[in-house]
């Protein structure tokens, strides 16, 4: 699972810096285009530190990537959705605006439907494995 939190912060860097670098000409370039870089870079630091780390630091460094996960994917859905209802209004949003949340709401909506479904699989796992060894007495 580290490795999948690091690909997806890579893959919401990327994301960042084409928002960031394909918005608006003129200067200076928003700079709310990069929060889908700094969710990634925070995914790939916490893909990093659960690397190499223990068991119990893994599991919690894991929690904390899929929360981030989940900012990301509630953050975007909210954004995009407001973008959506802005559509007829005098000033409407920018197509590339509306599309980055809509991309970055749905990497993290894939990113944490995979953790969910690994914790899933994790706690079965553990339950096979207490149930599979005796107790000792």
């Amino acid at each position: 699972m580290p490795r999948i939190a690091m690909l997806f912060g890579i893959l919401l860097v990327i994301l960042g810096i084409v928002l960031y670098s394909q918005s608006e000409l003129e200067w200076p370039r928003k700079a709310t285009a990069l929060i889908p870089a700094a969710l990634g870079l925070v995914l790939v630091l916490l893909g990093q530190i659960a690397h190499g780390a223990s068991e119990k630091t893994r599991m919690h460094t894991m929690h904390a990537a899929v929360l981030v996960g989940l900012i990301g994917l509630i953050g975007g859905a909210v954004m995009w959705v407001l973008d959506i209802l802005k559509l007829g209004s005098e000033t409407p949003p920018s197509n590339l605006a509306m599309w980055g949340k809509f991309a970055m709401a749905s990497l993290c909506a894939l990113f944490v439907g995979l953790c969910v479904k690994s914790f899933i699989d994790a706690r079965r796992a553990r339950k096979q494995k207490e149930t599979a060894t005796p107790a000792p007495m």
